[in-house]
């Protein structure tokens, strides 16, 4: 008997599994559509379709970096248990999605499902290791970046594939692209460890900021009258919290009220010029407290918690002669975001007997 779209169509509705596999058990049963669900349900692919809707927040972050260092992707896949996530099947497949990915720039979650892997759509793929992982499976979230010549881009990822960073960057000199590289590398490690969330103040929303002040502001006052009932030091309430608020008129009148200061303290004049620049660092890293918390170039960098980042990429400029600019991050945390279910184990293993 002829099998036709129609028969593969109503057979993959009715248990879920790729459509390669409804057609090859259409074939296998000829044409008989109860033989083809008996067919999948020996092979264990008609279980694909109930196991999509269960949470899958484990899994891995997995990243894909070309051998010049022009273009890297880095994706979320998620699987229901850690215990999946490390067995050869569910790393085998993150490897496969990551590397499709890469090849194939997909614009959306749509354009990939709907996208060709082997002889099969993507979104069949899956399914079809659904099937044969026994969990279900979701490509959760992914993101390329590419450089031109003068450009590089380097990846880490940190616990076994719980953190994932990307880092692009662009410099001069064609010939300090591994030493940019390897910089870049270093500097993956800080963003996984140090969580930033966009790369300058600059892009912050001054009403997110104002908002913030609001709240850093009354935290740390809370904070003071437990300090004081313990008779220990207060906590400096801070006036601002970004750069974004540090306009020149605020800084012109720092720098008067420190002047006052020195005059204050008895400090010859002479040497105000050589006070002043500490003094000023001090206040605006005293003032600058949600940039260190979110920004990349303002946060101390982890390596030499002296030196921020901005300034720590100043100096390897210096140091390679060179002019190197940090263009952007992707940091992927397994599962963040994601609402856990707290199944009860034992109606777990009933529901799965019934």
């Amino acid at each position: 008997m002829a099998v036709t779209a129609a028969m593969v169509k109503e057979l993959r509705e009715k248990t879920g599994a790729g459509m390669m596999d409804c057609k090859k058990a259409l074939v296998e049963s000829n044409g008989d559509m109860e033989g083809a669900i008996e067919w999948l349900k020996k092979k264990g692919l008609s279980s694909a379709g109930k196991k999509t809707d269960r949470i899958a927040a484990e899994g891995t972050v997995a990243i894909k970096l070309d051998d010049d260092l022009n273009k890297a992707t880095i994706a979320e896949i998620n699987a229901e248990t850690d215990f999946v996530a490390k067995n050869e099947l569910f790393q085998e497949f993150a490897k496969n999605v990551v590397e499709h990915i890469h090849t194939n720039r997909p614009e959306s979650i749509e354009a990939l499902n709907s996208s060709k892997i082997g002889d099969e759509t993507f979104e069949e793929y899956v399914k079809s290791n659904i099937a044969k992982i026994g969990e279900n499976l979701v490509v959760r979230r992914f993101e390329t970046i590419e450089t031109d010549a003068n450009g590089v881009v380097n990846g880490y990822t940190h616990m076994g594939g719980r953190i994932g960073v990307l880092v692009s960057a662009k410099f001069d000199k064609p010939e300090n692209k591994q030493a940019v590289a390897d910089f870049l590398k270093q500097l993956a490690m800080h963003i996984a460890a140090m969580k930033p969330q966009i790369l300058s103040y600059k892009e912050f929303d001054p009403e997110f900021v104002e908002k913030e002040t609001e709240g850093i502001a009354k935290s740390i006052e809370k904070e003071n009258e437990e300090l004081k009932r313990l008779g220990k030091p207060l906590k400096n309430v801070p006036k601002y919290i970004s750069k974004l608020q540090l306009t020149d008129e605020v800084m012109k009148e720092v720098e008067e009220q420190i002047k006052e200061e020195l005059k204050a303290e008895g400090k010859p004049e002479k040497i105000w010029d050589r006070i002043l620049p500490g003094k000023l660092e001090r206040f605006i890293a005293d003032n600058t407290l949600l940039d260190q918390e979110l920004c990349l170039l303002d946060q101390f960098y982890a390596l030499d918690d002296k030196k921020t980042v901005s300034q720590v990429v100043e100096e390897k400029s210096k140091a390679l002669g060179d002019n190197i600019e940090i263009i952007k991050f992707v940091r992927y945390e397994l599962g963040e975001g994601i609402e856990k279910k707290d199944d009860d184990f034992a109606s777990e293993v009933a529901a799965q007997l019934s």
